[in-house]
């Protein structure tokens, strides 16, 4: 499992803004990762890197604890975990993510 934690650190660190979620940003296979999708688009971002934890069982068991989250999609923006589907709604709403994604240079 260590293999599996190095990578999601890695992944997280190395790039402004990460989301975990089932299936892709063009063909989401949750209703949850369809809607992080969607709020993450509408916040104009330009610097998404997802992963698909449909791909990976290590990955999909990893990350869960990786950030002690049971559900999935998981936001990451500068390497810090933001939340869910929704929390990512909540602090689009209130205007915090697009000001969270700014602040890390992802949005165009």
């Amino acid at each position: 499992m260590s293999d599996v934690q190095d990578f999601i650190r890695e992944t997280v660190t190395g790039n402004p803004v990460v989301l975990f979620m089932k299936g892709t940003a063009q063909a989401p296979q949750c209703g949850f990762s369809g809607r992080a999708i969607q709020i993450l688009q509408a916040s104009g971002v330009s610097k998404l890197v997802t992963v698909n934890v449909l791909d990976d069982e290590e990955v999909r068991a990893g990350i869960k604890e990786f950030a002690n989250w049971p559900t999935i999609p998981q936001l990451y923006v500068n390497g810090e975990f933001i939340g869910g589907s929704d929390i990512i709604a909540e602090m689009y709403e209130n205007g915090e993510l697009v000001t969270a994604l700014k602040e890390a240079g992802a949005v165009a």
